[in-house]
């Protein structure tokens, strides 16, 4: 309520009780109470729309939508239509199990370490889901209204004319739904691409970073070898074990004695690493 209409209604208020007569029983109200009831006859239709725009518009700052786990799910299938840009992946008719093979399929071969790369590969996943859908959704399209506008163009006595005719009617027909369709598979296989490259990108630097950190611990791992001194790869904040580097070291060793560069191995420990190395391929 303005100022003025809340002087209004004191105004109307201090008349009524300056007219009551002194014997007269006196009804006892709030302010509150006196104020609406003298604003409701006064206030001028201006000023309550102006009033009431600007309650909205306070209120609506504080509008967030459903907050219950359960409303914010109801919320979020709304625009859900085709399944191709809702949050949710899995549609009522989809198959659980082939979803979970799908996904498995992914993680498999992208092999993801950190939980930023297994996102990246979810992500990918989910978008890849969705597009398999379109194929299905522009076959339904045509199926659908080549039953109904299958009457149109009786005339033409050619029926390879006449189909043609027939599939032209239905571009232009259907155009919005066939280009919404087409619009929705490249904003996807972009949104695909993009988190393939920030995938890439990622296990590039991975991939980077453990080779750095192998190295490092090779360097530190022979120097202790030498100076016999005990070596723990955690201890450095290495990842690997004492097993991986002794391994590198001696296939170092090895492809050293064989090219005829200085070697820690003899012949007979050389021959000895081939002769292993033949039986676990074997086994």
């Amino acid at each position: 309520m303005s100022n003025r209409a809340t002087r209004r209604a004191a105004e109307r208020l201090q008349t009524a009780k300056s007219a009551t007569p002194a014997d007269a029983p006196i009804n006892v109200t709030t302010p509150q109470q006196a104020f609406a009831a003298a604003a409701g006859s006064a206030h001028p239709e201006s000023e309550i729309s102006q009033d009431r725009v600007a309650a909205n518009r306070a209120n609506a700052q504080f509008s967030t939508g459903p907050t219950s786990v359960e409303g914010k799910a109801k919320a979020s299938m709304n625009a859900l239509k085709t399944g191709l840009t809702g949050r949710t992946v899995l549609l009522p008719t989809d198959d659980a199990l082939a979803y979970q093979r799908h996904l498995h399929s992914y993680f498999k071969q992208f092999a993801p370490t950190t939980d930023e790369e297994k996102s990246l590969v979810q992500s990918i996943a989910d978008t890849d889901w969705r597009l398999l859908r379109i194929f299905p959704l522009e076959a339904s399209i045509w199926a659908v209204a080549r039953i109904k506008l299958a009457d149109l163009h009786p005339e033409v006595s050619d029926p390879i004319t006449r189909q043609a005719l027939i599939d032209g009617e239905i571009q232009l027909a259907y155009r919005k739904d066939l280009s919404n369709l087409a619009l929705q598979e490249r904003r996807l296989r972009n949104h695909s691409a993009a988190d393939t490259a920030q995938l890439e990108k990622l296990r590039a630097a991975h991939h980077q970073k453990h080779e750095t950190d192998f190295a490092q611990a090779t360097v530190m791992y022979k120097s202790a070898i030498r100076r016999n001194l005990p070596f723990d790869p955690a201890f450095f904040g290495f990842v690997f074990s004492i097993e991986e580097l002794e391994q590198h070291v001696t296939r170092e060793q090895a492809s050293c004695f064989l090219k005829g560069l200085p070697s820690d191995l003899t012949q007979e420990q050389f021959e000895a690493l081939m002769t292993q190395a033949k039986v676990s391929q074997a086994a």
